[in-house]
């Protein structure tokens, strides 16, 4: 297996780890809109954004 993939399936581990862990429901307000929903939905959504992201600028 290659070291990067070695490193982003422990960053993925890491990450499931931490989302489990913080389960409680939060309020989240962004310009006009309030959203209220499990933290683990809001850190599973980053998470997401975050990998898309860094897999569009490594594409280069």
């Amino acid at each position: 297996m290659k070291p990067k993939m070695i490193v982003v399936l422990v960053l993925c581990i890491i990450a499931l780890v931490f989302v489990f862990q913080n389960s409680k429901v939060i309020t989240i307000q962004l310009l006009f809109w309030t959203v209220s929903a499990s933290r683990i939905i809001m850190v599973i959504g980053l998470l997401l954004m975050g990998f898309l992201v860094g897999y569009l600028l490594g594409r280069r």
